[in-house]
């Protein structure tokens, strides 16, 4: 009786008594978040947390939506339905409160945050703001990059750039191969904090350090570390990283962030313009407007969003990260990868002697696992019928536990595939 009270509590929560608890400090947090005590630890697995049906070890390809989330989501289509069952006070557009969270995660500032729809455009946007597309330019990256910036390298081949994808060796992407293909006049040194091929995490402070040395700049993708691996931009000294929202930061699709080091704003230049780049507009055009010398005047600002923001954002994915973002703050990255390390061990250890071919090092503090097996798609008939959900390609498989799951679930899935 008393929980079910509790949830109703909850649900009667308004934006504005949820805004002061974050304020409040660390009781406000042991309160929103009962896993999450004042000392910043948590009681793993989560479970109460989320509603998944069977067995989810998928993470890495779509992370569940927390309750929390999905209850501030519900608010936000009431709001959009003019219902009347918003709570008063809610605000479904606060955004400055996800970016800052965002920033606080990754130690960034939030001056130095974009809103993106995706990964990929915002690998996109640094790539033509440093003008490489149909240039000369020499780019770097590597075979465990994702696929779709493999591609886009191979396009961008086609127009003249000089790509180097230097190759895996031993499941590993070699500092020293990357240092005989890194030299002077590489541009751009582009690649996946974790790979999502692999599980491969790269030693991003001394890829940084390699770049800087031969004047190369560094951008990576962090969709599979973002919210599951600790991560610190001050300290790996990454100029650029993007990533979307709808895995480890259990948000939802089209919303992402994009990281720029306030110091290389000004090497990148505008390749897309609209609406929300604008610092001031006026019209000439209808009555009593000022006269001007041109039917409209504009002019733009010199911020992130000025310089990569153009039009609207998925707003539902935004009410969703301002509850998971400052879940994540509070219970702490690093606690979530302690907890989860152990189950993926299990999965080195286990999995092996069963034919399974390991493609992660050993010694990778990463979200994933993945391992070589051919026609992976027969496991499938078996996996449904346990009711357990991991991701299989077609000679490969890759395992993702998040913070829900436990060691017993991790030992089913291997009597399963055994």
């Amino acid at each position: 009786m008393k929980q079910r009270a509790q949830m109703k509590n909850e649900e009667r929560w308004s934006r504005r008594k949820f805004v002061s608890l974050l304020a409040a400090g660390p009781v406000a947090w042991s309160a929103a978040w009962p896993e999450a005590n004042a000392g910043g630890s948590a009681t793993f697995p989560a479970k109460g947390d989320f509603e998944i049906e069977g067995t989810y070890i998928n993470a890495a390809y779509t992370h569940p939506m927390s309750k929390g989330s999905f209850r501030e989501v519900t608010h936000f289509l009431n709001e959009r339905k003019l219902n009347r069952r918003t709570p008063a006070g809610f605000d479904g557009f606060d955004r400055k409160q996800a970016m800052t969270a965002f920033a606080n995660l990754i130690h960034a500032s939030p001056d130095e945050i974009a809103w993106v729809p995706s990964t990929m455009v915002g690998e996109n946007l640094i790539v033509s703001g440093l003008s490489i597309p149909g240039s000369k330019a020499s780019v770097v990256t590597d075979a465990f990059h994702f696929e779709g910036s493999l591609h886009m390298y191979t396009q961008l081949a086609k127009q003249g750039v000089s790509i180097t994808v230097v190759p895996p060796r031993n499941n590993r992407i070699d500092l020293n191969d990357l240092d005989a293909a890194i030299k002077p006049g590489t541009k751009l040194v582009a690649l996946s904090l974790v790979s999502a091929t692999t599980g491969f995490r790269h030693d991003l402070k001394q890829v940084c350090a390699l770049a800087h040395a031969r004047g190369a700049l560094v951008y990576a993708d962090i969709i599979q570390a973002a919210g599951a691996v600790p991560f610190d931009v001050r300290d790996s000294d990454v100029d650029f990283c993007a990533c979307a929202t709808y895995k480890w930061l259990m948000g939802d699709f089209g919303i992402g962030f994009l990281y720029v080091r306030q110091d290389r704003l000004p090497e990148l230049k505008r390749t897309m313009f609209g609406y929300r780049q604008i610092r001031e507009a006026a019209y000439h055009v209808l009555p009593f407007d000022l006269p001007g010398a041109a039917p409209f005047e504009s002019t733009s600002r010199n911020d992130m969003s000025g310089h990569f923001e153009v039009g609207t954002f998925a707003n539902e994915g935004i009410v969703a990260l301002n509850y998971s973002l400052n879940y994540l703050n509070a219970v702490g990255v690093e606690s979530i990868a302690r907890y989860r390390q152990p189950m993926i061990r299990r999965l080195q250890e286990k999995l092996p002697e069963h034919g399974f071919l390991p493609l992660t090092p050993i010694d990778a503090d990463t979200p994933l696992v993945c391992f070589a097996y051919r026609d992976a798609q027969k496991l499938k008939p078996r996996l449904d019928a346990a009711d357990i959900n991991i991701q299989l390609y077609e000679n490969r498989i890759r395992i993702s536990p998040s913070f829900y799951n436990d060691m017993s679930e991790i030992d089913r899935l291997i009597a399963v595939l055994s």
